[in-house]
């Protein structure tokens, strides 16, 4: 073992610890290498420069450790001569890491000295070889443990239980047990999806109510998306990437019903940008009478009739100039023709359904069979009954039956955005409280269900009666 030169390394060390997995979350792993390193220097009579630590990053994944790089570039410009670790194997777990930190400590001469595998000569052919031979072994545990925790996973997943993790919405922390509080509001966010309202406005809800996530923290429309399109939701398994089956924990939303909530919020043309959120009743919605485009809300640069005001809220054709319509005048037309025929005895008829029924049981049994079917296929693949080539040929019928089934039941589920305003005590009141959040989105659904808004060309100067608001330039017309 060749002693280290006093006159070319620094008198100086670096200390460097790292824990792959902090389940405690307080760095104490870190802390206990740290201070077992510090009994080290003291022993050895070296000072500490600096001590550098990566909490809760895995030298195996590959990922970049910041504290890692830091004790590397102040070894490159020589400002410490020994590196203390608690093992090797905090310091690397793969040959090229390992390759890396030999370039950096063989011509400087750096000592590497750990707390349980003793001193490691890098100056040294010897040296370099022990440290490969430990990179080798400590390479070789970590994958035999992934391989471990892998069959264990697969295990599972075949019982459908829980990974563990972070405690999802809806379910403590065993993954298992229901919360019937947080169950029944994504029950509520997935009929409020299906009726139309926007994640915003849903997420807007929550806030002033308080609801917090699993984790303490706020709703955005962004998180609340994400959580209402898991599998888990309707008690469906995912292994690696796929649906597996049912699993044990009880499910917040029956399946027909997670899909279509998933068929919504994946539509390519929902808006899902920020600042999405529609603020005009019937922009995109209302049509323009001379070309069948959709109007957008805008201001008009005339001179408002009846009074001195030049500029004025409006609508006007989203593609040409076509008309401008004063923007108050027609919503409020708009609402008072919805809240009479809401009014009126025969409202329930607008509950009715418009198409038939999806055979929502039939989809099931469909997606069960097919499953099945590229079970025993890919079982038949693993035992060399089947060659490749004849697994895709049989397995590709089994995988569009899966998906067609799937589409199907996507569609199983359509709430009506009109249910909670037919036999409301005040009418009025219960279509002013679809408004309250950052958008008009529940408001638009109704609109949209009910109704087909088309403005035209209203005509000029003051007409008989005595005002401007031409009634025949609006077009109701209900489906």
């Amino acid at each position: 073992m060749a002693a280290t030169d006093a006159h070319s390394a620094p008198p100086l060390a670096v200390i460097y610890c790292r824990i792959s997995s902090d389940r405690e979350g307080a760095g104490l792993g870190v802390a206990r290498q740290r201070e077992d390193c510090e009994a080290l220097a003291a022993q050895l009579g070296i000072e500490v420069y600096d001590v550098y630590d990566d909490n809760d990053l895995s030298a195996y994944s590959g990922k970049p450790r910041p504290g890692y790089q830091r004790m590397l570039d102040d070894l490159r410009e020589g400002r410490a001569g020994t590196v203390l670790a608690w093992h090797t194997d905090r310091l690397h777990r793969s040959p090229a890491e390992l390759e890396e930190y030999i370039d950096v400590c063989e011509p400087r001469r750096v000592e590497t000295r750990t707390v349980v595998a003793g001193h490691l000569d890098l100056t040294t052919a010897t040296g370099r070889m022990i440290a490969r031979q430990l990179g080798v072994q400590a390479r070789y545990e970590v994958e035999r443990m992934v391989e471990r925790q892998r069959r264990k996973r697969d295990e599972m997943a075949q019982k459908g239980q829980h990974f563990g993790g972070r405690r999802p919405f809806g379910w403590e922390a065993d993954g298992m047990t229901p919360i019937d509080f947080e169950s029944e509001h994504i029950r509520e966010a997935a009929k409020a999806v299906l009726a139309g309202a926007s994640l915003r406005s849903i997420a807007a809800g929550w806030k002033a109510r308080e609801i917090k996530t699993s984790t303490g923290g706020e709703w955005t429309g962004s998180e609340l998306g994400r959580m209402l399109q898991r599998p888990r939701n309707a008690a469906i398994f995912v292994h690696r990437g796929n649906e597996v089956g049912a699993a044990q924990w009880p499910a917040a939303l029956d399946e027909a019903t997670w899909r279509s909530v998933v068929a919504v919020l994946t539509e390519p043309s929902r808006r899902t940008t920020p600042g999405g959120g529609r603020k005009h009743l019937g922009s995109g919605l209302y049509i323009c009478g001379v070309c069948g485009n959709t109007v957008l809300g805008a201001t008009s640069n005339g001179r408002n009739p009846g009074s001195e005001t030049r500029y004025w809220p409006a609508y006007r054709c989203s593609t040409r100039k076509h008309f401008s319509r004063r923007r108050d005048l027609v919503d409020d037309a708009v609402q008072l023709a919805l809240l009479d025929r809401l009014s009126r005895p025969d409202a329930g008829d607008l509950l009715a359904a418009r198409e038939d029924p999806v055979d929502v049981r039939g989809a099931q049994e469909e997606m069960r069979a097919a499953r099945a079917t590229l079970d025993e296929l890919a079982s038949a693949l693993g035992s060399g009954a089947l060659d490749l080539r004849s697994w895709q040929v049989a397995s590709e019928g089994a995988r569009t039956r899966l998906a067609g089934a799937e589409v199907v039941l996507s569609r199983a589920v359509k709430a009506n955005p009109v249910a909670g305003l037919v036999g409301a005590e005040d009418i009025e009141a219960a279509w002013n409280d679809l408004a309250r959040g950052p958008d008009l989105s529940r408001q638009r659904a109704v609109i949209s269900y009910l109704m087909r808004v088309t403005l035209l060309p209203a005509r000029r100067g003051r007409l008989p009666g005595g005002g401007y608001w031409d009634p025949d330039a609006l077009r109701i017309e209900w489906k």
